[in-house]
């Protein structure tokens, strides 16, 4: 087979090597920014211009509904329509639907957008009291459990080693998950994860649904390979049978995804399960400048033992180190600043300077690691006039002009009139609110001229790659475009500054990224409490330095309200990433030496061994006199009988009396100090920390 047919042309030589090879197994680690989008892509178009494969026998699978839309655009331009992108779910559901009537029989049921509503269900049965924090993380253990396919009979067991949810013991966690399983079948409903044990518990035990899935599709490609879990894995060794007709794509060093039952362990041992499967590594970004992939690299090879305990689980390779094809640009920038209000000024004013020397809005983010840390941003943006969107907000779809635009655009199309899309999109719109300039006014008037100016921006971009000497693209086309990205919740760009979680961000690059509250607390989160937890926040901040293209901010504040106390340190993360305060001239940019974790836990009285768990909770011994003033330990000790009073249940649930001392002794004065005293743990650090550092007088970080 010639490989040098005009669809390799501008691939490098490791791209090239992912293209040409079409059959048996691959592993492909690709680095972030190395076009691995890309390289699938063209080797799924390769086999099936060059008849290695047909189109409608591919199935190329991927995470998220707008990855899986963006590859089929990609195919489409590349000559390759009728291949099937699809997520393991979508994948899968599409099967159940077809294959439920001859293997089950009757209607299906309906499947659960939430799970909220059904487990708080579960819970009362049991006369269970709950609230919203912890149906959330009873949910998200749920999840974990159901992917790790595990069932409430073996969940104590499975469990063992994982932290407790939202207070309750793990018998009590399964005696939930089997009254959450109640409701579903009382109300004849399924949740997503149902969708894929079902389907895998049809074609486990129906050999002839199973050949009919194995003879549609022969050949496989699964990107973001390190974020499955072990029942999508399960479904894809069913759908391959004994076959190894499977590429696989990942990157290790990009698994952030661990607490919903992903693991990297099917990625680094495919050589294992595939003996003699070639491995690719792609670690030439074209993403990135040179500084931005520098403090990658450093941030990586920086790894190191900060929660004094060993590996678990997975013995992690050697970070691909990427090798940067861009340009040089600016140095990223360390910036401390006093308050989460003054930090928030400062990415405004920065974010501002950007914008007047010619980056588009579009072109900037902003990535916190929580959702609540979002309402700074936006409060500092609308101070200063720029518009903003925040993802995960609401779907681009879903909004009323864009929704009464594909109305009118669809009404338009069937008069099938003459002349440029572009031109009929915009002059269509612009009884909605578009104009060629943005007007003046912010606002909602700002913000439905964005979403109309993004239609218009989809119809120049689609007419410019999909018309030609031989083909035109038609407005019925690009309605039809519309309507499979409605579908697929792959929405145009929007400009507009984009306010994302770290874990929201990944999949996506901007020109400029502004990396916010760096602090120890947050990044790492205070409840990553071991190795493994402190490398899954290092991946993270991974994932946040890459999606920069050439300028990139990283920031913390020192206290979280203007006049509060300063207690809070940079993130440990950055200790070997700043430069040194002398040759950067950035305030309290020196690399903080921070204390080795201690040794065998000792009274801090009088420095005896601790012998009982009540005692190394308080950190003293029994004998030894406290040392925490009586007046805010009774507030304490109030608060938490009200708490408990409100909530209906004992004192104790709230915290123990060993863990209310500790508080009182201790007087931690912001959450990652909080974090670390034994009894508190994540759940009750959200639901409680706020008020416990009330009474304090600390700081909310």
């Amino acid at each position: 087979m010639s490989t040098d047919h005009p669809i390799l042309n501008g691939l490098d030589a490791e791209q090239r090597a992912v293209a040409t090879h079409l059959a048996g197994p691959l592993c492909v680690l690709a680095g972030a920014g190395t076009g691995k989008t890309r390289a699938i892509t063209h080797r799924i178009a390769y086999g099936v211009q060059t008849g290695a494969y047909q189109a409608n026998q591919v199935l190329a699978v991927t995470f998220t509904a707008r990855a899986a839309a963006e590859m089929r655009t990609r195919l489409r331009d590349l000559g390759a329509p009728g291949v099937q992108a699809r997520t393991f779910h979508a994948a899968a559901l599409r099967q159940l639907q077809y294959f439920w009537p001859q293997s089950i029989g009757g209607q299906m049921p309906a499947i659960i957008d939430y799970k909220a509503q059904m487990v708080a269900e579960a819970a009362r049965r049991l006369r269970m009291s709950t609230d919203r924090a912890s149906i959330r993380d009873l949910a998200a253990e749920i999840e974990w459990a159901k992917v790790s396919m595990n069932t409430p009979e073996n969940y104590v067991e499975a469990a063992a080693g994982r932290a407790d949810v939202a207070g309750f013991d793990k018998t009590t966690v399964a005696r939930i998950f089997q009254s959450y399983e109640d409701v579903k079948t009382d109300r004849h409903m399924i949740d997503f994860e149902d969708v894929l044990l079902l389907t895998v518990g049809i074609l486990d035990t129906d050999e002839r649904i199973a050949a009919q899935i194995r003879s549609q599709y022969r050949h496989f490609v699964v990107d973001e390979y390190q974020d499955v879990s072990p029942l999508q894995q399960r479904l894809l060794n069913l759908w391959l049978g004994d076959r190894d007709e499977l590429c696989v794509v990942g990157d290790a060093s990009q698994t952030i995804y661990s607490f919903t039952g992903a693991t990297p362990a099917h990625l680094l041992e495919f050589t294992k399960s595939h003996p003699g499967a070639p491995v690719v590594r792609l670690v030439r970004d074209y993403r990135s400048t040179p500084q931005v992939v520098d403090l990658a690299n450093r941030l990586l090879s920086g790894r190191r033992i900060e929660a004094g305990v060993p590996d678990r689980d997975v013995v992690w390779p050697e970070p691909l180190e990427l090798v940067a094809q861009r340009d040089d640009g600016p140095p990223p920038s360390f910036h401390e600043l006093g308050d989460d209000e003054a930090e928030g000024a400062f990415v405004a004013q920065r974010i501002q300077t950007l914008i007047d020397e010619g980056t588009k809005p579009s072109e900037i983010a902003i990535l916190y690691r929580t959702n609540g840390q979002s309402e700074t941003y936006e409060q500092a943006l609308a101070a200063a006039g720029i518009g903003y969107q925040l993802r995960g907000g609401e779907r681009f779809f879903q909004r009323r002009e864009v929704r009464d635009g594909i109305l009118q655009l669809r009404a338009a199309s069937r008069l099938d009139a003459e002349g440029s899309v572009t031109q009929q999109v915009k002059d269509i719109l612009s009884s909605l609110g578009y104009s060629e300039a943005p007007p003046a006014a912010s606002g909602a008037v700002r913000e439905r001229w964005e979403s109309l100016s993004a239609l218009v921006a989809l119809a120049e971009e689609l007419e410019r790659t999909r018309s030609g000497p031989e083909q035109s693209f038609t407005l019925m086309e690009f309605v039809a475009e519309l309507d499979e990205r409605a579908a697929a919740q792959h929405a145009p760009t929007v400009q507009g500054v984009t306010l994302a979680s770290l874990h929201s961000a990944k999949g996506l690059e901007w020109d400029a990224v502004f990396l916010v509250g760096l602090s120890d607390g947050l990044m790492p989160i205070s409840f990553a409490d071991d190795q493994a937890g402190y490398d899954e926040e290092r991946r993270l901040l991974y994932v946040g330095i890459t999606r920069a293209r050439i300028h990139l901010s990283l920031s913390w504040s020192l206290s979280r309200t203007p006049g509060g106390r300063a207690s809070r340190r940079a993130s440990r993360f950055l200790d070997r990433l700043r430069p040194r305060a002398e040759a950067a001239g950035i305030p309290g940019a020196k690399p903080v030496k921070r204390r080795r974790q201690a040794g065998p836990p000792t009274c801090r009285v009088c420095g005896s061994l601790l012998s009982t768990p009540g005692q190394r909770k308080v950190g003293r011994c029994n004998d030894c006199p406290a040392g925490y003033d009586e007046a805010v330990f009774e507030q304490l000790r109030e608060w938490r009988r009200a708490t408990a009073l409100d909530a209906a249940v004992p004192a104790f649930v709230i915290f123990t009396d060993a863990t209310l001392i500790a508080i009182a002794e201790q007087n931690p004065q912001d959450t990652a100090a909080l974090a670390k005293i034994p009894g508190v743990g994540r759940t009750k650090l959200e639901r409680y920390g706020s008020e416990v550092l009330s009474i304090l007088g600390g700081a909310e970080a």
